[in-house]
């Protein structure tokens, strides 16, 4: 363990991972701020953790589960020269299932929905934590593989994971917070997560969409936000 606290290749691979592993996650953050905001208030942070700290569980074992997760890259099934992965499928369930929870998010926005009044049951309460693991699950799985191509030690992309999910534990109030008090930036996080669910379909079905390209996107667009949220804010002074 020494050796590798000595070993500058081992700290330019941690830093390299642990950049990686948190710019993977901004879109992971942006779905559990609003799948947690269903809930009540007091019980927000809490799922939050709560779906951070298994999701976390989950990820450390699949680093420790490196041989299966390699193999999840090779087919299984070949269909008209289309070879078929456990990867692409997990990748396509999961960007159907984003879009589908994204769009319905939308749906409520613009069409208004009814909403419950009563207290949410714990199913409720249970089942985000749920959804915010099982999604995690799905975004972190091109993380995880990508580590074991990166670092050589697994002690290295355990501690890259953690700290990728210290950060977003810390990210995950104040960008909740944000989002609630300004409702169209929602819009633009649930437009976001659509976009992101496409583009982990599109992988699935072996049309990589290079990441930079939608980051470059909601980076444009979230700097127009800004702009709007400034230019209403001078209008109310």
């Amino acid at each position: 363990m020494l050796s590798l606290l000595a070993d500058p290749g081992v700290w330019l691979s941690f830093l390299t991972l642990t950049v990686l592993e948190v710019v993977l996650g901004v879109d992971n953050v942006i779905f559990i701020s609003i799948a947690a905001a269903k809930l009540p208030r007091e019980q927000r942070a809490r799922a939050r953790y709560l779906g951070l700290t298994g999701a976390l569980v989950l990820r450390v074992a699949l680093l420790f589960s490196i041989t299966w997760i390699m193999s999840l890259a090779k087919p299984f099934l070949t269909v008209h020269g289309f070879a078929l992965t456990w990867r692409d499928l997990i990748l396509i369930a999961g960007g159907m299932f984003l879009i589908w929870k994204a769009s319905t998010e939308i749906f409520v926005e613009v069409e208004g929905g009814v909403a419950s009044h009563g207290t949410p049951t714990k199913g409720t309460f249970w089942a985000t934590i749920l959804q915010i693991m099982v999604l995690d699950l799905v975004f972190s799985l091109d993380s995880v593989i990508t580590a074991v191509g990166i670092a050589d030690h697994l002690e290295v992309m355990i501690a890259a994971v953690v700290i990728a999910i210290l950060l977003m534990m810390v990210a995950a109030e104040p960008i909740a917070d944000f989002i609630e008090a300004h409702p169209s930036t929602k819009m633009l996080a649930l437009a976001f997560l659509v976009m992101v669910g496409m583009a982990l379909a599109a992988d699935g079905l072996h049309h990589h969409i290079d990441r930079g390209f939608i980051y470059a996107a909601m980076i444009f667009a979230g700097g127009v936000e800004a702009l709007n949220l400034v230019r209403q804010k001078r209008r109310r002074e």
